[in-house]
């Protein structure tokens, strides 16, 4: 129930990888990457099919070779979500893998080699209609920049993107997003600022090599949010060494926190104390769990006590406030009902299943009359 995102989004190229737009007035497109080896195909689909059913728009997998280039025209038959093909050095690669239904191509134009091998990359990407995203890294800078540098800077990296988007302008190719990435924040922050001003399509955000999962969470939640805020920022993926479906939840949940987009629920939940009353981490715990299934957009309350209970209750689509003897369930602002705590996980989860159907039966209806 709380209002649209204040937030004015650059005015960035529309591009598509398959069916997913980036760019232009898209939304916010999460992405994620396989960590299973390319050529175990049963592996890599099952982990595929993970993501997809956690809300992955796009998912990138490694193609280090030819025979793997070959396992992703096998992957790529059995899921549904797009695949990016992440490639290096072998021009070879990227024909293959266009040829067997790639929906984008990431490479650097720069390690691919002569002038004739990215022509005829970017041809077949023409041909087929396919994006390229050109992925600086600061970890893997052109030798001569290192050395005219001295070390990575967020002016490196732009320098370095600018190349490769330079390259692809002679060819006459403008269906491509834009990532600088580095594993400091502040870095990657002033990289993607510089880049945002200097060209027109969609930029993929990250900080690279961010950490495991709590760190890297945060250290991805800091760096995004800052431009996100400022409008920077088309398509995301947070880079954290863990499970993958990880970094799909955690890139939803940066989004749906400045209401860049809606998906599942919004728990507002009190850090609890000992004016609460009943066990708000347990309940918490719990219905999270339970719930993860839930796509339709809620925001849902839970608060141990009426100090600030009732107010945050009042504001979400269904609010707990407790109290003595009875906790009080608040239905869209307004008290509807008493639970007791023996079994008030169980009596949440279905009034937010209740409230979750009704609310996707009204939006099906809106879009229909629309």
């Amino acid at each position: 129930m709380h209002c649209e995102s204040p937030i004015k989004r650059r005015l960035s190229r529309k591009i598509w990888v398959g069916n997913v737009p980036v760019g232009g007035d898209a939304p916010i497109a999460v992405q994620s990457m396989t960590n299973t080896d390319t050529l175990d195909v049963a592996a890599t689909v099952a982990q595929i099919r993970r993501l997809e059913d956690a809300g992955a728009d796009i998912v990138r997998v490694s193609v280090p070779d030819m025979d793997a280039a070959e396992a992703f025209g096998k992957i790529k038959q059995q899921v549904k979500v797009p695949l990016v093909a992440d490639i290096h050095f072998d021009y070879k690669i990227a024909l293959r893998v266009a040829e067997l239904g790639v929906d984008c191509l990431r490479i650097n134009p720069g390690n691919i080699g002569r002038e004739d091998r990215v022509k005829a990359v970017v041809d077949a990407a023409r041909e087929r209609n396919i994006p390229i995203r050109i992925g600086v890294n600061a970890g893997s800078l052109e030798k001569d920049l290192q050395k005219k540098y001295g070390e990575p800077t967020p002016e490196a990296l732009l320098e370095s993107a600018m190349r490769h988007v330079d390259h692809l302008d002679r060819l006459d190719f403008q269906n491509f997003k834009v990532s600088v990435k580095a594993s400091d924040v502040f870095m990657a922050v002033a990289a993607y600022r510089l880049l945002a001003k200097q060209i027109e399509q969609p930029l993929h955000l990250g900080i690279t090599e961010a950490g495991g999962l709590r760190s890297g969470t945060v250290k991805s939640a800091v760096g995004l949010g800052m431009l996100l805020a400022e409008g920077i920022g088309d398509t995301i993926r947070i880079s954290l060494a863990a499970d993958p479906v990880e970094e799909i939840k955690v890139g939803f949940d940066i989004l749906k926190s400045l209401r860049l987009r809606s998906r599942g629920i919004n728990f507002i939940a009190c850090p609890s104390c000992s004016r609460q009353n009943f066990d708000v981490v347990k309940t918490m715990n719990e219905l999270e769990g339970r719930l993860e299934d839930l796509l339709v957009p809620l925001d849902v309350a839970v608060i141990g006590c009426v100090v600030n209970g009732p107010g945050e209750a009042k504001e979400a689509h269904i609010g707990l406030t407790g109290g003595t003897p009875s906790n009080l369930i608040y239905i869209d602002g307004k008290p509807a009902q008493k639970l007791q705590n023996d079994n008030l996980v169980d009596e949440l989860e279905r009034l937010i299943r209740e409230k979750a159907a009704e609310k996707a039966e009204a939006d099906a209806a809106l879009i229909v009359r629309g």
